[in-house]
C-alpha cells in the first residue's frame, strides 16, 4: 500500500500500477460510497483490464473509507475537499493530465475535478449515474443513510436500498461512524454551467435497472462532447463489474463512441 498526506493533513491510501514495460496514458479511480479501491476496481477486474490495455492505473480510498484515514466530522467531507485530495494526489504522482473514472458517489468527486482543473483531465468517466443526478426536488427531511450507517440491527432498515449499503459496508469491514459523517457533509449543488463548459470527452454510463441513476443519456446531454451508455440487465451494483461496461468504457477511450446528440445546442 502506497500512502501520501494531503495539504489538510489527511494520510490516504492508493495504488499506483505501471504495465511491464510502461505506459502511454494513465487513468485515476474514485470508488463509491461504502466501497474502497479494492473491493471496487481490483476485485471487479478493472486493475487487470487496464494493465492488458497498458494503460497505468492510480485507485484512490477516498477519506473515511477503505485504509484512508478516518475523520467524524462532516465538514471533513466536503466535495471541495474530496477533489481537492484527488488533485493533490496527481501533483504527488507528478501527474499532468490523466483520464478520471469515478463510479456512483466517486462521479461527484470526479465532476468537481474536472470543474477544478479541467486542463488535467484527459477523458472523463461518470458511472452509476444518470439524468436523476440533475433532480433538484427537495429532500425529505433527516439523513436516512446516515440513519442506516448507525443503526444498531441492519434488519431494521426499511428500505432495501439502505439497507444494501449497511451490508456491504458490514462486509467490507468500514468505519460506520465515518460514514455516517460523510453522507451529513454540507455541499453546494454541483454546478451546471461550469459542467456545460467542460472540454473533454465524457462518458455517462449506468445499468439499465439503475432505478436510482436514470437514463445516462439524460446527464450525457449536458456536456459539450457528452455520451450515454446503458448496461442492459444490469442495476446499480452489478453494472460495474460487467464485461458490458468494461466494452463501452475502451470503446470511449479508443475514440470509437460517435456523437449520440448531433443537434445538441
Amino acid at each position: 500500500m502506497a500512502s501520501f498526506t494531503t495539504p489538510d493533513g489527511v494520510t490516504l491510501a492508493y495504488d499506483d500500477i505501471s504495465p511491464a514495460g510502461g505506459a502511454e496514458r494513465s487513468i485515476v479511480l474514485l470508488h463509491g460510497f461504502t466501497s474502497n479501491r479494492n473491493e471496487g476496481w481490483r476485485r471487479t477486474g478493472w486493475y487487470g483490464a487496464f494493465e492488458r490495455r497498458g494503460i497505468r492505473v492510480v485507485a484512490l480510498d477516498q477519506r473515511g473509507h477503505g485504509e484512508s484515514e478516518k475523520l467524524y466530522e462532516p465538514e471533513a467531507y466536503a466535495r471541495a475537499r474530496l477533489a481537492a485530495d484527488v488533485i493533490a494526489l496527481l501533483d504527488h504522482l507528478g501527474l499532468a493530465h490523466t483520464d478520471l473514472f469515478g463510479y456512483s458517489m466517486g462521479t461527484r468527486t470526479a465532476m468537481q475535478v474536472a470543474i477544478e482543473a479541467p486542463e488535467r483531465i484527459s477523458n472523463l468517466i461518470l458511472g452509476g449515474v444518470g439524468g436523476k443526478l440533475l433532480d433538484t426536488a427537495e429532500r425529505p427531511a433527516g439523513n436516512p443513510m446516515a440513519e442506516a450507517m448507525l443503526a444498531d440491527d441492519p434488519e431494521s432498515i426499511e428500505q432495501p436500498m439502505l439497507r444494501s449499503f449497511r451490508q456491504f459496508a458490514d462486509e467490507q469491514g468500514e468505519d460506520r461512524k465515518a460514514l455516517a459523517a460523510f453522507v451529513q457533509a454540507q455541499n453546494p449543488p454541483l454546478d451546471l454551467e461550469a459542467l456545460r463548459a467542460l472540454p473533454m470527452p465524457v462518458l455517462v454510463i449506468a445499468g439499465q435497472r439503475d432505478q436510482g441513476a436514470g437514463d445516462p443519456e439524460d446527464l450525457a446531454r449536458l456536456f459539450p462532447q457528452g455520451h450515454g451508455l446503458s448496461v442492459a440487465g444490469c442495476d446499480h451494483f452489478s453494472a460495474i463489474p460487467h464485461a458490458l461496461t468494461k466494452a463501452g468504457v475502451f470503446d470511449f477511450l479508443d475514440g470509437l463512441l460517435d456523437d449520440p446528440f448531433p443537434d445538441r445546442l
